[in-house]
């Protein structure tokens, strides 16, 4: 078999996988996590849950909460840059479709029209956990809690899936520590 041949079989493998796992997910009988990962999944639009956080580090948290802040934003920004545009331009994967996998409809969020690979919102929320973390070790388990969770709600929901999230995740996590090394030398200058 060719190295194409191979990549192709492996890919086709993944793809069944990550089907596979998004439909266990949307048959898993939880009903009462329905509601609440569904508004997490919404709230997290547009990275409102981390721009309060920043806003409260940058109040209440003095110099290093200030640094923390601004850090984490930049890994948003970042993220958010390289996830929406040239990967979700690159991936070009169609979003799963939900009633053919019946994911229960009391979960469902508005299907988002980009791409499905990878997750934006599993970046931005993995890009300021771990860029704040970095800054801010005590915060480290909370903000990765919570960053977890929304990039959980994303496949539960039924907007991507788990190798959407995981690869979202990694970017994310990758450019916030990009984020909190540069922020740690100009603040050492």
């Amino acid at each position: 078999m060719s190295a194409a041949g191979a990549e192709r079989g492996l890919l086709a493998w993944l793809g069944r996988q990550d089907r596979a796992l998004y439909a266990a997910v949307a048959g898993a009988s939880t009903p009462a996590l329905d509601r609440p990962l569904r508004e997490l999944s919404h709230v997290a639009n547009f990275s409102k849950p981390w721009f309060l956080a920043a806003g409260a580090l940058a109040v209440f948290g003095g110099p290093t909460g200030r640094r923390a802040a601004l850090t984490g934003v930049a890994a948003i920004g970042a993220a958010s840059f390289v996830v929406n545009q040239p990967m979700k331009y690159l991936g070009g994967r169609l979003r799963p479709d939900r009633e053919r996998h019946a994911v229960p409809e009391p979960r469902w969020v508005p299907m988002p029209t980009s791409t499905s690979f990878p997750s934006g919102h599993s970046a931005s929320a993995a890009a300021f956990a771990v860029a704040v973390g970095d800054v801010v070790p005590a915060l480290r388990v909370p903000l990765a809690a919570a960053a977890g969770t929304v990039a959980f709600s994303r496949v539960y929901t039924g907007v991507h899936y788990l190798g959407d999230v995981l690869v979202g995740v990694a970017t994310g996590a990758l450019l916030g520590r990009l984020a909190s090394r540069l922020g740690e030398r100009l603040a050492s200058r």
